[in-house]
């Protein structure tokens, strides 16, 4: 081999580490880091395992063009926090938040407060993932600058009410209870309405005040109520689904837009994906922690369709009544988002039995 030879292959792998550490940086053009509480547990929630599924797709669909990390278990900071970080898209680019969280940083999510807005998983999810509800997020866009990708449940949705007093089984058995509610005024509106009274308090209280007697009772998915023990502290539960527990899913819009428009197209539909699939993971967990609190709980009861319509009648008034004067939601507003779940429970029921009935 000449020595013109040898120098010219001696640069040529010389230069080779530079080369494929000029590819890897190609191929990661965009981070998009997404920080969510739920663990990082591929079993016991239906948010992290749909997570997953969405970083496999998206990083696929864009050759590595956009790499994602997923951080679970609060790591990144609180909810509230990590909105914070996303509003600034450059440290996180998303998240996933209860709808508290989000209604800090988008007041009209309160809307989604509402009692006994759902009567079955079929409808809920139909709603957070039609159309209006799409139209309605858009406005995260400018009071936020957040992009709505898509409505997790947040436990399985429903929630069911545990006590330390008795069954609940009608809405008289909820006279003069003491229940828990998150800090959230629209909670306690509902429970007054319904013959409780209602102490608020953060998360971390929560099993104190049932221990020491501060509060005879509170309410949670089923998930929650088996995961934190709550069968330890009370005897009762009742699956009464007066509340559906949403997460929605957030992107920064500044940093969406800086992404070419196939890569957009792939953090989109790959979302949708995701949120599609955890939905029957969602339903299948909270309908095994339902059966387990049966079991450890002294007692439960399903709430029939006929006694939730009655504490329907009564709490949804009282609830309308707070949105509207207290919170100052535009009453129209609040008439258009009842209408449009209405519209869509009755469009899944008839389609229902028109594809598979006749």
């Amino acid at each position: 081999m000449s020595m013109k030879s040898v120098l010219t292959r001696t640069l040529a792998l010389a230069a080779l580490p530079l080369a494929l550490a000029t590819t890897q940086v190609q191929a990661q053009s965009f981070e998009m880091v997404i920080a969510t509480q739920l663990p990082e547990s591929m079993s016991n929630n239906a948010i992290y395992p749909a997570l997953v599924h969405f970083k496999n797709l998206v990083e696929t669909r864009t050759d590595g063009d956009v790499e994602v990390s997923l951080f679970g278990g609060g790591q990144l900071g609180s909810e509230v926090e990590n909105g914070s970080e996303v509003q600034g898209g450059r440290t996180l680019q998303s998240t996933i938040m209860s709808a508290g969280a989000m209604s800090s940083f988008y007041d009209d999510y309160q809307l989604v407060t509402a009692p006994f807005l759902f009567d079955d998983w079929r409808q809920a999810w139909a709603f957070f993932d039609g159309e209006w509800f799409a139209n309605f997020m858009a406005g995260t866009i400018e009071e936020a600058n957040m992009r709505y990708l898509g409505t997790f449940d947040d436990g399985g949705g429903f929630v069911a009410f545990t006590n330390n007093e008795r069954l609940i089984r009608t809405v008289e058995d909820l006279e003069g209870l003491n229940i828990r509610t998150e800090e959230n005024p629209a909670h306690v509106a509902i429970m007054r309405s319904l013959g409780a009274s209602a102490t608020p308090l953060p998360w971390g209280e929560l099993i104190t005040a049932l221990e020491t007697g501060l509060a005879d009772g509170q309410f949670n998915a089923p998930v929650l109520n088996t995961t934190f023990n709550f069968d330890a502290v009370t005897d009762y539960t009742t699956l009464t689904g007066h509340v559906y527990n949403s997460a929605p899913w957030v992107v920064s819009e500044s940093w969406y837009q800086e992404l070419p428009e196939e890569h957009q197209r792939a953090i989109v539909t790959s979302a949708r994906e995701a949120i599609a699939m955890s939905h029957g993971m969602s339903g299948a967990l909270a309908t095994a922690s339902w059966e387990e609190s049966c079991e450890r709980f002294d007692e439960c009861y399903i709430m029939p369709a006929s006694e939730r319509q009655r504490m329907a009648e009564i709490a949804r008034p009282a609830w309308q009544e707070w949105i509207v004067e207290d919170f100052g939601m535009d009453a129209q507003r609040v008439d258009n988002l009842l209408a449009e779940v209405e519209r869509v429970g009755e469009k899944v029921a008839t389609e229902d039995f028109q594809h598979y009935g006749q």
